[in-house]
C-alpha cells in the first residue's frame, strides 16, 4: 500500500538524525512519508524520488512547489531501470519496497545502490507473511517475495559496511551505512 506501519520509524528518525545526509533518494515513496518525516529534521536537504505508479504523484502531491517541500526531484519510472547516479546520494530508502519485487531483483538493487556510491541505506520490509496483491488498480502493490530477518541481514552484510537493526512485531527495518 502507498501507506507505511508506523512502527519503526522512531527508531529511523534516530539514525537520520545521526547521519543528517545532505542528499536522498526515496525509492517507491507512496505518499511520501519518510520525506514528510525527515524533511523538517534539515532544512537543505535535496530530495529526490523514484515512484514507478504515476497516479501517486498527483494523488499525494509529491512534487514540492514554492509552498510545500516533499520531493525537489521526481522519477516516475521502475527503479531497477533507474540510472546509478540517483544511488550517489547520502541516503537512500528503501521503505516497504523490496517485497514487491523478486528476491533477486532487490538484491541485485540493494548491491547497484552501493556500488554507485550510497553512503546509508534505510531498508524497511515486512518480516512476517504480509501477503498482498494489487491495490486500487495499482499492480506494482502486490507482494511478490516475502522476507524474513535473516535473509536481509545476510543481504546487507554482504554489502560490507555497519549494519544497525530493529526487528518490531511486523516490520524490519536495516540502517546499512558505509563508514
Amino acid at each position: 500500500m502507498p501507506t507505511s506501519d508506523a512502527e519503526g520509524k522512531d527508531w529511523s528518525l534516530e539514525r537520520f538524525r545521526r547521519h543528517l545526509p545532505n542528499t536522498v533518494t526515496d525509492i517507491g515513496p507512496g505518499e511520501g512519508t519518510y520525506a514528510r518525516l525527515f524533511r523538517p529534521e534539515h532544512a537543505g536537504l535535496w530530495w529526490t524520488a523514484v515512484e514507478i505508479y504515476k497516479p501517486y504523484v498527483a494523488k499525494y502531491k509529491l512534487k514540492s512547489t514554492k509552498t510545500r517541500k516533499v520531493y525537489d526531484e521526481m522519477h516516475v519510472e521502475d527503479v531497477r531501470d533507474s540510472a546509478d547516479h540517483l544511488f550517489h546520494r547520502d541516503l537512500v530508502i528503501a521503505g516497504d519496497v523490496l517485497e514487491h519485487m523478486p528476491r533477486e531483483d532487490a538484491v541485485a538493487l540493494l548491491r547497484r545502490i552501493e556500488q554507485a556510491g550510497a553512503w546509508n541505506i534505510l531498508v524497511s520490509l515486512p518480516i512476517v507473511e504480509s501477503v498482498q496483491g494489487e491495490v486500487n488498480g495499482n499492480p506494482h502493490e502486490a507482494h511478490v517475495h516475502q522476507w524474513d530477518a535473516d535473509d536481509m541481514d545476510q543481504v546487507l552484510a554482504s554489502l560490507g559496511g555497519n549494519v544497525e537493526v530493529m526487528y518490531g512485531g511486523t516490520l524490519g527495518v536495516w540502517w546499512w551505512s558505509r563508514a
